[in-house]
């Protein structure tokens, strides 16, 4: 399902911070946390367009009729928010909470601070913290918050070749001072709701501005959605791991987890002539932007 931009992102915004708030790891470190010398919980983002493309439901899906979506070149990715869930019917923020980025009410509603987000590209850490954060127990699900993520994509103009650049804002709401696309630096200085992107063109034979837009939504991966729900408007995507991360809490050694995010045919939008060719100037629409998929596996 795609979540909308009404009432429910406000309801998200609330149940989430409250929820928080009562967790035992409301003071958790940041990611970089150097002072526990012991062994660390190290967390890896890899982007895989082979990995299966799933639907709100974690079921397989295609792209609908009338659509058109290609694979994009991952850049960087930013998480707001990571729990480790014990069992299918844990409940969002009743796991073991590990990581909640730092959020702020600068544009009025509460929101993701973008300043403070920290964006990695392929198999880069986005969270390493010491590894006694994480309490003993056996984990068979984990549940990632995706805030903000930076692509590469093909389009077409004047029947020419070209690629562009996007940056595009999946979190619940997202308060933006400036933010850099490829070159070009765009200020915003308020509060954007999920689905917020800007596009830049990386070859044009013309100097071309960035242009900025509004998906009217973003497909979250939750194949939990019958047992443990998330709030509409979130980007809370979920996935399965292979084989259930136990920890004795007795470890000597790191434990590091690759969360590999699915980008097959991740970007999508409206195909008005069929050719599945991205041609914004024909007013072809972005319309999903969403991550099709998380497999966290342990090294």
């Amino acid at each position: 399902m795609k979540s909308s931009r009404s009432l429910p992102l406000l309801l998200f915004a609330c149940t989430l911070v409250v929820t928080l708030g009562s967790c035992k790891k409301e003071d958790s470190a940041t990611p970089t946390d150097p002072v526990d010398a012991g062994p660390r919980l190290i967390l890896k983002f890899a982007f895989d367009s082979t990995q299966v493309r799933l639907n709100a439901f974690g079921q397989a899906s295609t792209v609908p009729v009338g659509h058109g979506a290609q694979c994009p070149r991952f850049n960087s990715m930013s998480a707001h928010y990571v729990e480790f869930a014990p069992t299918a019917t844990t409940l969002l923020g009743a796991g073991d909470v590990v990581y909640h980025a730092p959020e702020t009410t600068l544009g009025g509603a509460t929101a993701i601070d973008h300043d403070l987000s920290i964006a990695v590209g392929d198999s880069g850490e986005f969270l390493n913290i010491p590894l006694s954060e994480l309490s003993a127990g056996t984990y068979q699900w984990l549940r990632v918050s995706l805030a903000y993520q930076n692509y590469d994509v093909k389009f077409s103009a004047f029947n020419l070749p070209f690629s562009g650049t996007i940056a595009s804002f999946i979190g619940y709401n997202t308060y933006i001072s400036s933010y850099l696309v490829m070159d070009s630096t765009v200020t915003v200085n308020a509060n954007k709701l999920q689905g917020y992107w800007a596009f830049e063109v990386n070859d044009p034979p013309v100097p071309t501005p960035v242009t900025t837009g509004q998906a009217p939504g973003t497909t979250v991966v939750n194949p939990l959605f019958a047992t443990s729900p998330i709030p509409a408007g979130s980007c809370v995507v979920t996935g399965s791991f292979p084989v259930p991360l136990t920890l004795t809490g007795n470890e000597t050694e790191d434990v590091v987890i690759t969360v590999s995010l699915s980008a097959n045919k991740s970007f999508e939008w409206l195909e008005t002539d069929g050719d599945n060719v991205f041609e914004p100037i024909d007013g072809e629409t972005v319309v999903d932007m969403g991550i099709r998929g998380m497999l966290p596996s342990v090294q």
